[in-house]
């Protein structure tokens, strides 16, 4: 049974960091991405990590902010958000998808076919 559990959401100031981690069980994946959403709004992309080579691509509403990263040894996938503004809070979900999913469609929710719980991040001003 796939399972992806993320942590490290929580309320911070304007410019702070913080690390949010998503712990894989039971599957191997093509790529893995971090999505948010906002109250009121569509679920969007930031960004994604092809596990068998460490390709990454970045929304631009977040590159130059954000680092996703993996760690083989502990299926885990990272997000780690610097200089946090108001407009990232959001709840925050890893996804995952299975081989044979085109990359091309690495920004659409659709092409994903395991999601996390998601974990609340607040940046207030």
């Amino acid at each position: 049974q796939v399972q992806l559990v993320e942590s490290g959401g929580g309320l911070v100031q304007t410019g702070d960091s913080l690390r949010l981690s998503c712990a894989t069980s039971g599957g191997a994946f093509a790529f893995l991405g971090w999505f948010r959403q906002a109250p009121g709004k569509e679920r969007e992309y930031a960004a994604v990590i092809i596990w068998n080579d460490g390709y990454i691509d970045y929304a631009d509403s977040v590159k130059g902010r954000f680092t996703i990263s993996r760690d083989d040894a502990k299926n885990t996938v990272y997000l780690q958000m610097n200089s946090l503004k108001p407009e990232d809070t959001a709840i925050y979900y890893c996804a995952a998808a299975n081989w044979g999913r085109n990359y091309s469609g690495r920004s659409v929710a659709a092409t994903y076919d395991y999601w996390g719980q998601g974990t609340q991040v607040t940046v207030s001003s």
